[in-house]
Order: structure tokens, then C-alpha cells, then sequence
């Protein structure tokens, strides 16, 4: 049966967290239909992956039988998350924006599984892996708005998962999500309405989806 690896990054734990509650609702609908297949959760907030050190990353380039004990110590961890990644039928993740950009545990996650030359490279072994993203944010940065230019999240992993990596990359994004809280976006609470809807609803027809393009 099919393996979903499931990623969540936000600091904010559960409800209280858009990013989690739309995940959570396409992995819901993945495992209605995959009542025998696997989900692999991964929770970067409450369990960070260590970020990658001089060790893990010299190790990539180096001969096994001319490793360190460090090197190769740091290296195995890195291979875990790998072949982790690897083992997947479909990859979920949840990737809030944090100041501009993505949450320092995801990127860490992101720099461990990166290999040239295995991940990534003329033939990376993550090719066609479909990945979607729930890439929320608390205002927004679509085309066209004041602050398109501050989009670091949507562009990054595009150039990470599906030009490094060579996944199969989709995207929900759910925006506005600081209006219910901020007094000074208090009009924009009827658009984080709507925009909070149609993420729970592409989290389901995506699922779906995702779910009928594998069982072909």
C-alpha cells in the first residue's frame, strides 16, 4: 500500500495553526482511502531534525571507507531522512511563512536530504514524487498586492523541491491568517474566510486526487 510521508513545521501546535489544521484535513481524506497504507509524521516544531554540520556535509563528498567516525555517524543520520524521503508514494507539508521565508526546522530538513549526486543532480532518485505544500501566511503576497516582492516561501521551495529535488509540486495556500487577530486588518477577515475555505476544500478534492493518480 502507499506511504504518505507527512511534514508539519509550524511553531503553533495544533488548531491553533492553519498550516496543521489543512494538512491534517488532506491527510484525513489520504487515509480514508489508504486504510492500510502507511503515514511516516515527522513534527519539526516538537522534534527538530538537527541542523547538518560540517561533518554531515563533508561526509557527502567523501569515499565511506575514508569517513571519520564523525563524518560517518553524521552522514547515517542524514541517510534516514533520505531514504525516508525516498520511501514515499507522496510527501505532505505543512510550510508557514515565518518572517518572509519558511521555518528554520523545515529548511534544516530541506538541507539534510538535499545529496548531490543522489537527491539531487542529472537524475535525482526523488524525481516525480508528488509533494504538496500548505504554504500559509498571515497576510498576502499573490501578484499584485503591496507586498508580492516579499514572497520567499512559494519561490524557494519551487527552486528546493521541484527543481533541486525534482518532486512532483503542488501547492494550497491559505493567506490573511493574522486578520482575526490584528485589529488593523479586521476588513480583510471576510477574504481569510473565504481563503481559509477554499484550503480546506483543495485539501480534499487534492487528496482525492492524489489518491486516484497512484492507484493507477
Amino acid at each position: 500500500m502507499a506511504t504518505l510521508l507527512h511534514i508539519d513545521s509550524s511553531m503553533l501546535p495544533g488548531e491553533a495553526s492553519l498550516s496543521r489544521s489543512v494538512s491534517d484535513a488532506f491527510r484525513q481524506v489520504w487515509e480514508e482511502r489508504h486504510p492500510q497504507g502507511t503515514v511516516i509524521y515527522r513534527d519539526l516544531a516538537a522534534d527538530p531534525v538537527p541542523h547538518i554540520t560540517a561533518d554531515g556535509w563533508t561526509a557527502g563528498f567523501a569515499a565511506p571507507s575514508e569517513r571519520t567516525p564523525e563524518q560517518a555517524a553524521a552522514f547515517a543520520a542524514r541517510i534516514r531522512l533520505i531514504e525516508e524521503l525516498e520511501g514515499a508514494d507522496a510527501v505532505l507539508i505543512g510550510a508557514p511563512m515565518h518572517n518572509f521565508s519558511i521555518p528554520s526546522t523545515l529548511k534544516a530538513w530541506l538541507d539534510n536530504v538535499i545529496l548531490p549526486g543522489r537527491t539531487s543532480g542529472e537524475t535525482p532518485s526523488t524525481r516525480g514524487i508528488p509533494v504538496t505544500v500548505v504554504a500559509s501566511r498571515g497576510g498576502s503576497y499573490a501578484p499584485g498586492t503591496p507586498r508580492e516582492g516579499f514572497e520567499f516561501v512559494r519561490n524557494y521551495l519551487e527552486a528546493v523541491l521541484h527543481r533541486t529535488l525534482g518532486m512532483d509540486l503542488d501547492f494550497i495556500v491559505p493567506e490573511l491568517t493574522l486578520a482575526p487577530r490584528n485589529p488593523a486588518m479586521a476588513e480583510l477577515v471576510p477574504l481569510y474566510e473565504d481563503s481559509r475555505k477554499r484550503a480546506f476544500e483543495d485539501a480534499a478534492l487534492k487528496a482525492r486526487e492524489l489518491v486516484e493518480r497512484l492507484a493507477v
